[in-house]
């Protein structure tokens, strides 16, 4: 009963008290839910038919991207926009459904097929509203590069990750899941009617979304050798995870990512332990705080972290079933052949930066091909804004086979280590 007013003051509180920052959120994540009725509209669309329909990447069906709260069709400089449901499927191959948003220029087609760009988004949530397609400003973080791509006649696809807005749950930051979800992405809108899409393509992402472009850098090969994988975007990516779990599980952040890593994890893995590892509050909430869209959770999260409550109580990395979870899901380096254009803003609060500084250096000492670029007083929710425009130019020199640039005789400009307050 305690927590239940308390939490409700708090939130009240912050409402009040933060009214401006959360609809800068709102705006910047783009994760805005529909109210009940307009998700019971876009109900239909994302019922999955029993049985499915074929293998992964076989499309079920599409419609213009229109937004039921407000009946706007959504409209993209240089193109038409759609959603779309498609079939995907589990590590151990388990068949289900994503939804996604794909984006097909107005210009013709090259007798090659257009080239594609696969677009992994952060965490968002893991409610039916909270999914991007389904959301009510559902291309917000793709406005700063979206037109720019359509304009060199690329396809532009963007899953929602199977069980986020479809039957679930979303198996949140698990590698293998992720990068299934995209691949399947791009063979689904190959396979659709007069979009004309190439077997080349990049994969991009932020936050998660960049945990996931790396991880389908690393399984591309045996998932898709029918597809040509050209390059590798991470933004502000949630790649170490060693590192940012040991300084984020017993700060406001635990409680915002901690209920959606709980869950996806314990889907991947149903015997990983919860008792011990996560507080009984966290216990009592985690399911309920995963399907809050984030802005919700991360509110939640900062009061309950203000009155010193975690959501771990322990360090998960101290735990050898978690430990073991957390290094299975970091990913690895990849090859010198598949280039990575690395993104970091040196604001960043959330991914923090010196994790990825890490990233490059470990990498780059293994011999990957990094393209880093570091934006000085750049936060998280920035990222896309901020460094999507500069990957364009990125990407159409890997469309074009050129050799790509190397950062890796350029230290990143901060240590690859704690700040000595952390």
């Amino acid at each position: 009963m305690c927590v239940k007013v308390g939490r409700g003051i708090l939130l009240a509180f912050l409402a009040v008290v933060l009214v401006g920052a959360i609809t800068a959120v709102s705006v910047v994540v783009g994760t805005i839910p529909q109210p009940r009725w307009a998700q019971e509209q876009l109900a239909p669309f994302y019922t999955p038919p029993d049985p499915l329909p074929g293998p992964p990447g076989t499309v079920i069906r599409t419609e213009p991207l229109v937004v039921p709260q407000s009946g706007t069709t959504i409209s993209v400089e240089g193109g038409t926009a759609y959603r779309m449901l498609y079939v995907t499927d589990r590590p151990d191959g388990t068949p289900l459904v994503s939804g996604a948003m794909y984006f097909v220029p107005d210009t013709p087609a090259p007798p090659e097929g257009r080239p594609v760009v696969a677009w992994a988004h952060g965490t968002v949530g893991m409610g039916d509203s909270c999914a991007p397609s389904r959301s009510a400003k559902p291309i917000s973080q793709l406005t700063a590069f979206l037109p720019q791509m359509l304009e060199r006649g690329w396809v532009v696809v963007a899953t929602d990750y199977a069980g986020l807005g479809t039957p679930g749950p979303q198996q949140y930051l698990v590698g293998q899941s992720e990068a299934r979800d995209v691949v399947n992405s791009v063979r689904a809108v190959r396979s659709v009617p007069g979009v004309n899409a190439g077997s080349r393509y990049v994969v991009m992402g932020h936050s998660q979304g960049g945990h996931s472009s790396l991880w389908t850098g690393m399984l591309s090969s045996d998932l898709a050798p029918d597809l040509r994988l050209d390059g590798v975007l991470a933004l502000a990516p949630a790649a170490e995870l060693r590192p940012i779990v040991g300084v984020q599980w017993n700060q406001a952040a635990g409680w915002a990512i901690g209920p959606s890593a709980t869950v996806g994890w314990t889907s991947f893995d149903p015997s990983l332990p919860l008792d011990g590892i996560v507080t009984q509050a966290g216990l009592d909430n985690y399911l309920r705080l995963a399907d809050e869209c984030i802005m919700l959770a991360a509110l939640e999260g900062i009061a309950r972290s203000d009155l010193g409550r975690s959501f771990y109580s322990v360090d998960p990395d101290d735990v050898p079933a978690w430990s073991a979870i957390i290094t299975e899901q970091t990913p690895t380096p990849l090859p010198a052949d598949l280039p990575v254009w690395l993104a970091q803003g040196t604001a960043d609060d959330v991914v923090l930066p010196w994790p990825n500084a890490i990233l490059q250096e470990s990498w780059c000492a293994a011999g990957s091909t990094i393209t880093a670029l570091w934006l000085e007083g750049v936060g998280h929710l920035q990222m896309p804004f901020a460094a999507g425009p500069d990957a364009v130019p990125w990407i159409a020199d890997r469309f074009a086979g050129l050799p790509a640039p190397s950062s890796c005789d350029v230290p990143p400009p901060v240590p690859p280590e704690p700040p000595p307050d952390d």
